[in-house]
């Protein structure tokens, strides 16, 4: 309905189950490359250029890009791709948009699964009484400023980029997969295009308009991953999540595993969607 066009890469024959991927930032759908691969055999696994990033249109008015705006996106390209439901996948901000996606549109979503991102009430009652959270969410603040962001992210041929996925302090972790020189080509690539920042930065600059959120119960069995050693957030917000599922939840916390957990740890990350998937299919037929 909103007349973008979004592009996708997808894995496996149509008509099987749909599995819906939604990246974080700064990402687009190839931070789900081993994910990829991995579910093709038996759904049709669909990773998504998230509005305004990729090769995915990108409106160019701040107001484009609110919460309310990427939740329809999600539900829109559902019913373009053919389904009515789906098992949703999401990291970091991809990680709030499915937590509000499966609030919004329950019976749009068979199960839930997420990456490195509690529940929205969550991190919204949490960064006000931890100001370590604050700290280091820092960045949500910085990206207000108009223009200054985008600069910053370019400056000594995107070295913040860069270090994000490599560094000591942010990167993937000492024991993890490390990304390749060819994936951080594939990183670079994108985001060096004329204004391929502003989109990206634009969803941030919108969310202080949204939250707090007026529904909050999540009613689908839910699957949260966490790397622990995350720099961006902290691990006790997991934990708490757990209030507002109000089905089956389970919460897998990874000792060695930095933000990027579905590339930092692909094999178990994995391992434990595939457990989660089979367990509540076998529940249901019990």
């Amino acid at each position: 309905d909103s007349g973008l066009r979004f592009h996708y890469v997808a894995a496996g024959e149509r008509g099987k189950p749909l599995m819906l991927l939604l990246h974080g930032f700064p990402e687009f759908w190839y931070s789900w490359r081993h994910q990829l691969r991995e579910f093709k055999s038996e759904y049709r696994v669909v990773a998504l250029d998230l509005r305004g990033f990729g090769e995915t249109d990108a409106p160019s008015h701040k107001e484009n890009y609110k919460l309310d705006c990427l939740i329809t996106d999600i539900k829109d390209i559902l019913e373009s791709l053919g389904y009515n439901k789906c098992v949703l996948i999401g990291h970091d901000w991809g990680g709030m948009i499915a937590w509000l996606v499966a609030i919004c549109y329950p019976e749009m979503v068979t199960k839930l699964i997420v990456v490195n991102f509690p529940h929205p009430s969550v991190f919204t009652e949490y960064i006000l009484r931890h100001p370590s959270q604050l700290i280091k969410s820092g960045y949500y603040f910085f990206f207000q400023m108009p223009w200054f962001p985008e600069f910053m992210f370019t400056v000594n041929d995107f070295k913040v980029l860069k270090s994000l996925f490599t560094s000591q302090a942010t990167g993937i972790g000492r024991k993890g997969c490390r990304l390749t020189s060819e994936d951080i080509e594939a990183y670079l690539y994108f985001f060096s295009q004329p204004g391929a920042l502003t989109g990206p930065i634009n969803h941030y600059r919108n969310i202080f308009s949204c939250l707090p959120l007026q529904h909050h119960e999540v009613i689908m069995p839910t699957l949260l991953l966490w790397g622990e050693r995350d720099a961006f957030m902290e691990v006790e917000m997991a934990e708490t999540t757990r209030i507002y599922v109000k089905n089956h939840f389970r919460l897998t916390i990874l000792s060695e595993a930095s933000h990027w957990l579905q590339q930092d740890q692909p094999d178990i990350v994995n391992k434990l969607i595939w457990t989660f998937l089979k367990e509540e299919t076998t529940r249901k037929r019990e």
